[in-house]
């Protein structure tokens, strides 16, 4: 009878138990849903205009699914799943890819968070807060300057099979990242590295990051690989609440497993964001890419001024119109976007469009 009552108590306090650890489970669903009307020009070989439902101008459209459960003392379990996808048609970003942009698990605590999975990397998370035009598929070249023109010479945003640490201690973030080669025999091949730091205090934010991305192996027989190291440092200053001022710089360097000539560029943007009232702001930048031992000698160093306009329907809808106007030296093509095409040595185009967040 004693094993009876012991065993009903046991069971009550396991019921109990669980029942308080999923009461402490949380899950959202959250995304962008972004999309305009856009009109540019040289859209072609024979540099004719284009006008067409564009998606993702101010932010990539996406879905996704977040979620922690309190483990006790401090520590959580997390997760993260994501998708981007194109409103004017409905495809996914990439092709097959359910969850392109995050698909990552771990542990969040004192320490900090450390996933593992696919993720935005340290470069991105740490860099991308200081673009004026903030995180802009289009009008925007930080995640890949000169866009079509010459070399992109970019940085790496999300990556697969990677270990993501990410910490805040006081006015200082921590940040590193490590993308797994799984090449059988070595562990630098096809390997990612990237590691930040930024400081913020009161109206001032600073930060600085360093990434290496290897490539595959030429060959089976042959280890050679190339080496792409970028390093960037950014920071902002907001003045009385409504004007916030941006300045950003990126080294690249690509070191060749043909034994070529290192390619190299530098890379500024500026900008600044002015909240005219509560529910209007002006936003302006401008990028620059300086590039260097391009094989023809022939540097595109293209340019491109960025505008936009964003009006607050509420707290989650926005209506915004965006203009832009890229050129590049040398007849080198150039683009807008940093995924489009570019067909001539300049462009110029303008979007109007709303975007809903949820």
């Amino acid at each position: 009878m004693k094993r009876n009552y012991l065993a009903a108590a046991t069971l009550a306090a396991l019921g109990t138990l669980a029942s308080g650890a999923y009461a402490q489970t949380n899950v959202s669903i959250y995304g962008i849903i972004d999309t305009g009307i856009e009109y540019v020009n040289h859209a072609n070989a024979k540099q004719d205009s284009l006008v067409r439902v564009s998606s993702g101008a101010m932010n990539t459209s996406r879905i996704g699914f977040r979620g922690t459960e309190d483990l006790g003392g401090g520590l959580k379990a997390v997760f993260q799943l994501e998708n981007g996808f194109k409103v004017d048609t409905g495809e996914f970003d990439s092709a097959g890819v359910l969850f392109n942009r995050q698909a990552n698990v771990g542990l969040e605590g004192s320490f900090g968070r450390l996933v593992i999975g696919r993720s935005f990397t340290t470069t991105y998370d740490f860099i991308l807060p200081f673009d004026p035009m903030g995180y802009s598929g289009q009008y925007s070249w930080v995640t890949s300057a000169g866009a079509t023109g010459g070399r992109k010479d970019g940085m790496p945003t999300n990556l697969s099979n990677i270990l993501k640490y990410q910490g805040k201690f006081g006015g200082f973030k921590l940040g590193a990242t490590y993308g797994f080669g799984e090449t059988a025999g070595s562990t630098t091949d096809s390997a990612k590295y990237d590691l930040g730091v930024g400081y913020e205090n009161g109206p001032f934010r600073i930060a600085a990051t360093f990434d290496r991305v290897n490539s595959a192996a030429a060959s089976a027989t042959n280890s050679a690989f190339d080496k792409a190291t970028s390093i960037h440092l950014a920071g902002d200053y907001q003045l009385n609440g409504n004007l916030d001022l941006n300045l950003g710089y990126r080294n690249y360097k690509k070191t060749l497993a043909s034994n070529a000539p290192d390619l190299r560029s530098d890379f500024f943007w500026g900008g600044a964001s002015y909240k005219v009232t509560p529910v209007v702001t002006l936003i302006g930048a401008i990028y620059y890419q300086n590039i260097k031992n391009l094989p023809s000698g022939k540097d595109a160093d293209p340019i491109m001024y960025s505008v936009r306009g964003k009006y607050a329907l509420s707290k989650r809808t926005d209506l915004y119109l965006s203009a832009a106007y890229a050129k590049a030296k040398n007849q080198q093509l150039v683009g807008l976007s940093r995924d489009d095409i570019a067909y001539g040595s300049s462009q110029t185009g303008i979007i109007g469009g709303i975007q809903h967040r949820f």
